[in-house]
């Protein structure tokens, strides 16, 4: 077993040049093999455990850290919660976010804490491997550039990461010869440049890329705008270009008669499930991660609200439009569908109702 590292009054020059780690996990054998794992690492970093986030939190305060590698599911105050905390105080800390569990609504709510990796726990060699490797290209970054250690993201997966969690950088992407930029700026796409193009044609011209390697530099704040469409408008948008290329090429007819072509231009549109007769397995969407779930959701909302208003002989349900802190989201029936659809936050009451009805009309059409 490799002996754990301690701070003493005295530290060589060797050993104030070593990167600290920290590793906060309730379980006994994590915090016992990870740090054998570390010790194998080229840049032989110095590796502290702590078994619960107050204790991290204070052994934060206490030192200089390279990186966090922070168990999410802890008893108490759990990793999300450490990790938030970690952002506000700590921005240039790198954080690796690492669980037992297969969740994809909590793999999206990590990274949009700013978390630099999401890991389930690894258990072969393979993936200890894998995960030494991503571990070690986090600790040999600077603070503000190099590569992200990022597993089975796609670009897609990346900009909105960097989105929502209100970043500005920019993004330099590599696909073989040709290189890209895209600049971020607090959070909103602002410019994209690849070859002669620059705006959204090069934005989806970059999103047409299926493997690469991402890295992030400095922020360029005085980077002139030439997207002004939100993050979630434009992914929204270029997907859709993106299938109505793919799909003329194997049926043209077809791509034209898409509704959700035909819909993906909205103003402020982000995401739209759409249900005919509420029948699950004919679900169509775009834009929304876990659509399965959400199309659930909505559609017990719909029934829900439906038995409500008879009880109360309010007449037929329309239409529930709600507000959160990241979207609004319209729930409500035409025909025989139901539809879920996501909008901008900041759009007007006004206009998510009109929006709203070109989306029933454009579908009809």
């Amino acid at each position: 077993m490799v002996q754990m590292e301690h701070r003493s009054e005295d530290h060589g020059s060797s050993m104030d040049n070593r990167p600290k780690v920290l590793i906060v996990d309730d379980d006994r054998a994590i915090r016992e093999t990870y740090p054998e794992l570390l010790a194998k690492l080229p840049s032989r970093p110095e590796v502290r455990v702590a078994k619960s986030g107050s204790r991290a939190l204070a052994m934060l305060a206490d030192d200089d850290y390279r990186l966090l590698i922070c168990d999410l599911g802890m008893p108490r105050m759990d990793g999300l919660q450490i990790l938030t905390v970690v952002r506000q105080k700590y921005p240039q800390l790198r954080t690796v976010a690492i669980t037992g569990l297969e969740d994809e609504q909590l793999r999206s709510r990590t990274y949009a804490l700013g978390v630099d990796l999401f890991w389930q726990k690894p258990t072969g060699s393979e993936e200890l491997q894998s995960f030494a490797v991503c571990l070690e290209a986090l600790l040999g970054q600077e603070n503000d550039s190099g590569f992200r250690g990022v597993q089975s993201k796609s670009l897609v997966d990346l900009l909105q990461m960097e989105c929502m969690a209100q970043n500005s950088v920019v993004l330099r992407i590599c696909n073989g010869p040709l290189t890209a930029r895209i600049w971020i700026l607090d959070g909103e796409i602002i410019d994209a440049e690849i070859e002669d193009l620059r705006g959204e044609p090069a934005f989806q011209k970059v999103l047409s890329w299926h493997a690469g390697s991402f890295e992030t530099l400095p922020a360029e704040p005085s980077r002139p705008r030439t997207i002004f469409k939100s993050c979630s408008s434009l992914l929204l948008e270029s997907a859709s270009v993106l299938d109505e290329a793919r799909s003329q090429k194997s049926d043209p007819e077809a791509a034209k008669s898409s509704p959700l072509s035909r819909v993906a231009g909205i103003d402020g549109l982000e995401f739209v499930i759409a249900r005919p007769g509420g029948n699950r397995s004919c679900q169509t969407s775009r834009g929304a991660e876990n659509a399965d779930k959400i199309g659930d959701w909505a559609g017990n909302s719909i029934r829900a609200f439906k038995e409500l208003g008879e009880q109360l002989r309010a007449g037929p349900l329309e239409q529930i439009d709600a507000k959160a802190l990241q979207r609004q989201v319209t729930i409500a029936t035409h025909g025989d569908a139901e539809f879920c659809i996501g909008w901008r936050r900041n759009l007007e009451a006004d206009q998510v109702r009109e929006s709203t009805r070109k989306v029933f009309a454009l579908w009809e059409s």
